[in-house]
């Protein structure tokens, strides 16, 4: 896990001492008249392109050894479209940049419709720590960005707003990378006791507890739906709870549940053979929520907070769940087993159920759980299913400011009936119609007693191809969740 290491500068910009200073060309322009060399910054830039997405360097001084100028200012406002490629384009060029460290001047910005500089600096280090995360637990030669750390420059009234920023960014940042660094983990690493021992890791801090469930206590309990999943695997499955006491004593827990799929085949419903090695992916859920924990943690948020991780592995052998078995959940309602592949939300239901006894003020689960979700909206945007309008909003609120997006679907009582069995309470797959909104019909059956959220994260969780690997989302839209209910 690589961590950027985050600050604050305030001062005249001509008197800074760095390898790098961002800025735009309204200010690159203005620095280089302070230091005197305006004649050979006009003729350096005179063929730059003053536009969103554009970047290019001067030489400056001793102390400056050089200006990354970023276009896209030309008025008093830039627009948050601009801003954004604004960050992207800086963010990726200092990945290659040389140097140690680097100031970051664009913050005070003044961003149309944004919250002013705390708004422009949490989005800024969003940026730059997805551009600088590298995984190469498993590769000898990397090549990293030898930037080591960024300065956020600030004065006057946006100073408050950016070393707020700086303090809630660097925590983020933290959870961020632990969750894309579980995702990137190889599934015969990455099983269900990695995560049982990563998560241990978080009780070093004050006020938290980790614990688990075994498979025998799991049984115990009655969760014979996490166990038709996890009982085709010789990694035996963990229901880990972490508990973060941050808040009074008596206040209600807000409670994140992950799924932590660890390697998902489909089991006896076997997936096809091409793009199965992206199937490690499919405990991002589980990640993303232990990432949050992290950033929460780190941040020292004033709330409770349980995170649920239900971690298996879904294999097929001669222990497997069979399509048409019959399991009976930890609520007492059976559940007909149609296609072993629709498993996420058998260990879910049973983690949903036994998040009851927290008396929870929010339960949000985070899934990467079909695919049906990837054809409905992408990359873009996260689904987002609640039977609580304002939890809904809240999510998507806070989504949309760190720009980690979600969209609203329905849970409506119309589609129930896809879930019909002939011979169980209901089935795990109400056939090819809307199967992102039957996924999540299914799960609301088990989480009617308590205000309830689930995010379909399977376009947003990671990425294929040439730029495979896991994403951190929706860590960003949790953690600002979680931030502003505390």
């Amino acid at each position: 896990m690589r961590i950027m290491k985050y600050s604050t500068k305030t001062g005249s910009l001509a008197k800074q001492k760095t390898d790098c200073l961002v800025v735009s060309l309204p200010q690159a322009k203005a620095l280089a008249k302070e230091l005197g060399v305006s004649s050979a910054a006009n003729l350096a830039l005179s063929d730059f392109s003053n536009k969103p997405g554009k970047t290019t360097q001067l030489v400056l001084t001793r102390s400056i050894t050089r200006a990354l100028v970023v276009g896209g200012v030309t008025g008093k406002k830039v627009s948050q479209a601009d801003y954004r490629k604004m960050l992207s384009a800086a963010s990726a060029a200092l990945t290659s940049t040389p140097g140690k460290s680097a100031i970051w001047a664009l913050a005070t910005l003044d961003v149309a419709d944004a919250k002013g500089s705390q708004w422009t600096t949490r989005n800024a280090l969003s940026s730059l720590s997805s551009a600088f995360y590298t995984f190469d637990a498993q590769k000898k030669d990397v090549a990293k960005p030898s930037i080591k750390s960024i300065a956020v420059h600030g004065d006057g009234n946006a100073l408050k707003g950016i070393r707020q920023a700086v303090a809630i960014g660097q925590a983020l940042d933290t959870g961020m990378a632990l969750a894309r660094d579980l995702g990137n983990t190889p599934p015969n690493i990455c099983n269900p006791n990695y995560l049982l021992r990563i998560s241990r890791k978080l009780a070093t801090a004050p006020k938290v507890t980790v614990r688990s469930l075994d498979e025998k206590e799991m049984t115990k309990l009655g969760m014979g739906a996490f166990m038709s999943v996890s009982q085709g695997s010789d990694q035996p499955g963990k229901m880990i709870i972490i508990q973060y006491k941050g808040g009074k004593a008596k206040e209600q827990p807000h409670v994140l549940v992950g799924k932590g799929i660890t390697f998902d085949t489909g089991g006896i419903s076997l997936k096809p053979g091409p793009a199965m090695d992206e199937m490690k992916f499919d405990m991002c859920g589980a990640a993303s929520v232990i990432g949050t924990t992290k950033a929460v943690i780190d941040a020292g948020l004033k709330l409770n907070l349980v995170t649920i991780v239900a971690a298996a592995e879904n294999m097929p052998s001669g222990g497997a769940s069979r399509p048409g078995d019959v399991v009976t959940t930890m609520s007492g309602q059976t559940v007909e087993i149609l296609n072993t592949d629709a498993e996420g939300r058998l260990v879910l239901c049973d983690a949903l159920t036994y998040a009851e006894r927290f008396k929870p003020k929010s339960v949000v689960d985070v899934a990467t759980l079909t695919g049906a979700i990837v054809v409905a909206l992408g990359s873009q945007a996260a689904g987002v299913f609640s039977n609580n309008d304002k939890l809904s909003q809240e999510l998507l609120d806070a989504g949309n400011y760190m720009h980690d997006r979600g969209w609203p679907l329905p849970v409506w009582e119309d589609y129930q009936g896809q879930l019909r069995s002939n011979f169980a309470d209901m089935a795990n797959i109400g056939g090819r119609e809307a199967g992102s909104i039957t996924a999540a019909c299914f799960l609301s059956r088990f989480a009617k007693a308590y205000p309830w959220a689930h995010l379909d994260i399977a376009g947003v969780g990671y990425q294929g191809g040439a730029r495979k690997g896991a994403t951190g989302r929706p860590v960003p839209m949790l953690f600002q969740y979680l931030l502003e209910q505390a």
